[in-house]
């Protein structure tokens, strides 16, 4: 089996505040997308596909905190979740898209997060369209000062 090999299409490292990013034309010459978010922020994270803010995301869900766990389930969403939380303090989002470009079936992520002092959470999740991707925007409240996002196209 060949070794997986990333190619950096974009990165963003925020000089002020925002509360919006977006990777746009992304080319389909990939076989999978990988977004990592190295940020602060003040409320829950999203993401979406090719500007959809309809009912079309869906997840399941495990998270820990160190003393508890948890898991859910939510279909009908606005948006594919990153994070659970704000945390001023930092922390990081691994978005795995599968099958971006493919235009015969729903789109799946990964999406594993971490917030070290105070919880870790993955996710399967689902966008509920044949499209290829060919947008990601992040939204939120606010993302920080100093947050930075970066888009890599997988070759296998």
């Amino acid at each position: 089996m060949p070794t997986p090999t990333y190619t950096p299409l974009a990165t963003v490292t925020l000089a002020s505040t925002t509360g919006t990013i977006t990777f746009s034309s992304i080319p389909a010459t990939y076989r999978d997308l990988i977004l990592i978010c190295q940020y602060t922020n003040d409320s829950n994270p999203l993401v979406r596909f090719n500007s959809d803010s309809g009912s079309n995301y869906s997840y399941v869900r495990m998270l820990g905190t160190g003393s508890t766990t948890a898991s859910d389930v939510s279909v009908s969403q606005s948006g594919l979740a990153i994070a659970t939380g704000s945390a001023t303090g930092g922390q990081t989002s691994i978005v795995q898209i599968m099958d971006y470009s493919a235009t015969d079936k729903h789109k799946t992520a990964l999406i594993r997060n971490g917030l070290a002092s105070t919880n870790v959470n993955a996710s399967g999740n689902r966008w509920a369209n044949t499209a290829a991707i060919t947008s990601v925007t992040l939204q939120i409240g606010t993302f920080g000062i100093g947050s930075t996002f970066s888009l890599y196209g997988v070759i296998s």
